[in-house]
């Protein structure tokens, strides 16, 4: 096995385990990953769901109806852009946002053993290669 090919299993072993973390706690607030990435991409900003459906690799209608359903939770609204009044935006309301709050400090405690494993110089390097690896080009 090459060091490449340990890389990527690592990865692998690694998103298993996030996923499974984040699937979890997920469900125990009745959302899917897919709903749960969604409210954390809007914790901090407005955007058009044909922006979300392309990040996310989704069609439109599927994006759509996932912005319904937490719309009908008083998670996400709609609302016309400022600036360009044809253009509609997502964002999360304020039940949304405290919700995305709780999601993430239980993922923080969730994650905190497996990061509390590394020295500060290797949480550097990590979160430094993960941003190699993760970026978009």
């Amino acid at each position: 096995m090459t060091a490449a090919d340990d890389a990527m299993d690592a990865l692998v072993r690694t998103t298993f385990e996030v996923t499974g973390v984040l699937t979890r706690i997920g469900a125990a607030h009745d959302m899917s990953l897919t709903q749960l990435r969604v409210l954390g991409i809007l914790r901090d900003r407005r955007a058009r769901v044909t922006d979300l459906a392309a990040y996310l690799g989704l069609d439109k209608s599927t994006m759509s109806g996932l912005i319904d359903r937490a719309q009908r939770r008083g998670l996400l609204t709609r609302a016309k852009n400022l600036e360009d009044g044809r253009v509609v935006e997502v964002y999360a309301t304020p039940a949304g946002l405290e919700l995305a709050q709780r999601v993430e400090d239980e993922i923080r405690r969730a994650l905190a053993p497996a990061v509390g494993r590394l020295a500060p110089e290797q949480l550097d390097r990590l979160a430094g290669l993960l941003d190699v690896v993760s970026s978009r080009s």
